[in-house]
């Protein structure tokens, strides 16, 4: 299958429509696919929120703002999709459970799409996990530990896997707890970032 034809696929799956309909939400399916196959750096994150389903373009609210800041990028250079590729664990908005939180991505999700499309991301050359889902994925049993482990272990997988936590203004209290990874980890990271990118201008 083509990567037009894997994409177009993708845009119109409905697998999850019957869960997110009994969601507080009670929204329907509608993936947010932000990919090409000549990306160079590979978000992998956990799910759209309400603000990126509506506008169907990943980050767009306050998380991608914290984002965008911790890679020192601005957004046309973010949502350049031949320079990055965002594949979550859900590519659909899950929905929010009776207190109005974030429900986790249906495993439905990955277990179809994604093997399929980073098979096809074969220019990666920096990849950035975003969260535990992401990083439990991607680094199996490694993960287990709990994403501050996982984090604070980020030279083990550098300078081509960055896992980072959540951008969330949630855990502002963690990075307050945690300053070693804006003192440490983020310039590591912007580093490696600026020399991928610089690759793709030569």
């Amino acid at each position: 299958m083509s990567d037009h034809a894997l994409a177009k696929d993708l845009a119109a799956c409905t697998l999850c429509a019957s869960r997110f309909a009994t969601t507080a939400s009670a929204h329907r399916p509608r993936p947010v696919v932000w990919f090409r196959p000549t990306a160079r750096v590979l978000i992998a994150s956990q799910a759209p929120g309400m603000r990126a389903h509506k506008a169907a373009r990943p980050f767009t609210d306050p998380s991608g703002v914290r984002l965008r800041a911790w890679l020192g990028v601005n957004e046309d250079t973010f949502y350049d999709k031949n320079l990055f590729a965002i594949v979550p664990m859900g590519f659909c908005f899950p929905g929010y459970d009776a207190k109005g939180s974030d429900l986790p991505p249906p495993r439905i999700c990955a277990q179809t799409w994604r093997a399929p499309i980073l098979a096809g991301l074969s220019k990666i050359a920096l990849t950035l996990l975003i969260g535990g889902y992401a990083q439990k994925w991607h680094l199996g049993p490694e993960a287990r530990a709990g994403v501050t482990e996982t984090v604070r272990r980020w030279r083990d997988y550098a300078p081509d896997v960055f896992p980072l936590p959540h951008p969330s203004w949630r855990n502002t209290a963690w990075l307050n707890r945690n300053p070693w990874f804006e003192a440490e980890c983020l310039p590591a990271l912007r580093a490696r970032l600026g020399e991928v990118l610089k690759q793709v201008e030569t």
